[in-house]
């Protein structure tokens, strides 16, 4: 399957694999900064961004499956990966298979309790509706710190503090991309998490969690690590669901720490 990306940078080629709703610009806070060292293989994954829908269910096991396609279709199999929220579960997915390298998964989803998924399902559904439905009003709520904090605060500890330049194009994703509820529906009801065995990933993997973050939540660490037990865990202080919003140079130094250089 084609994906809509950009290649940019130098270096050896790093994949980038945006979460729910979001699109290639998601990467934005950060991109400049990992462009200076790798050349960044940015995507939109199906349904997102400018990436037709998959026909069917949209679920992680399918969207392995259309990556994998355009990995092997750009000659890119083995490339390392760093994926966002439900695209940092994705690209653990992929690293269990064997298709990519070096992996770091930015507060993956999927691995909560049956009570988490439920809340999961509950409020991440009406918080899409609800963008959608104010969508008109964006600017200005993105804009102002007041309405930034009542939208954010559940994605990040300081949402006053983050830049609009950044939050618009992400809420505008949030309400085009024709996939994002189905996929949410997907991530929710679709097939639980496969796990790696010790010794089984082709390469080195690191799972980032912010100890603030009220989406996937950080008890739900343990269970990742129990599946990946190969993956090595960082936290980061005053940090919620997005590294790259609250600590965006400790995110790019752990990136560029944990993935090969050469």
């Amino acid at each position: 399957m084609s994906l809509n990306h950009v290649r940019r940078g130098s270096g050896p080629p790093l994949l980038l694999v945006h979460g729910l709703g979001g699109n290639l610009s998601s990467w934005n806070a950060i991109a400049d900064e990992l462009a200076g060292d790798r050349e960044l293989v940015i995507v939109d994954l199906p349904g997102f961004g400018e990436t037709p829908p998959l026909p069917g269910a949209v679920t992680i096991p399918a969207m392995a499956d259309a990556v994998t396609a355009f990995l092997d279709a750009e000659d890119l199999r083995g490339v390392d990966a760093v994926g966002v929220s439900a695209g940092a579960r994705l690209v653990l997915e992929l690293a269990r298979r064997g298709v990519v390298g070096s992996t770091v998964a930015l507060a993956p989803g999927g691995f909560w309790s049956a009570g988490q998924k439920r809340f999961f399902n509950i409020s991440t559904g009406i918080s899409i509706r609800l963008i959608k439905l104010l969508q008109p009003l964006m600017p200005f709520l993105t804009g102002n710190p007041v309405t930034r904090t009542l939208l954010f605060g559940q994605l990040s500890p300081r949402p006053w503090a983050l830049r609009k330049q950044l939050m618009l194009p992400e809420m505008r994703s949030f309400a085009r991309s024709p996939s994002t509820l189905t996929a949410l529906d997907g991530l929710v009801n679709g097939p639980v998490q496969e796990g790696a065995p010790a010794g089984s990933l082709p390469g080195p993997a690191m799972i980032v969690w912010g100890r603030q973050d009220l989406v996937t939540l950080p008890s739900q660490a343990e269970t990742a690590q129990r599946l990946f037990p190969d993956a090595s865990l960082e936290w980061l202080d005053r940090c919620g669901h997005f590294s790259y919003w609250d600590r965006p140079a400790e995110t790019v130094e752990l990136i560029l720490a944990n993935t090969r250089s050469s």
